[in-house]
């Protein structure tokens, strides 16, 4: 008989980050934006986005992969339109960091999750 493990009733959604063509590091400006939220991620590096993941995913949300993100029927595809944080000092990020966060938010009420914070 398969078995289903369901999250804790307080953790309805899971988000996972990953990247078409990731970096070797995150970027420290990245890091330094995070760590102002409470948010220590300087032990992350960076991952591939892999078929698997977007299997397992409900909503998949691309920030400008294009054709590199696989597409399978039945999922949510939502593309956000952001500002690459590249190269971008740590006042860019944050406005950057503040959009996805809005958007998150948004998207955590549509689908009736509510938000911890």
């Amino acid at each position: 008989m398969p078995t289903c493990h369901l999250p804790p009733a307080h953790l309805r959604a899971v988000a996972r980050s990953a990247g078409s063509a990731p970096a070797d590091a995150v970027n420290p400006a990245v890091v330094e934006a995070m760590r102002e939220t409470g948010i220590d991620i300087s032990a992350e590096v960076p991952k591939a986005l892999t078929t698997e993941a977007v299997r397992a995913s409900d909503v998949v949300i691309s920030m400008g992969c294009g054709d590199a993100c696989p597409v399978f029927p039945g999922k949510r595809y939502l593309d956000w339109k952001l500002a690459d944080p590249a190269g971008q000092g740590v006042a860019a990020v944050r406005a950057i960091r503040d959009r996805i966060e809005q958007r998150v938010r948004a998207l955590l009420t549509e689908l009736g999750v509510e938000s911890t914070a």
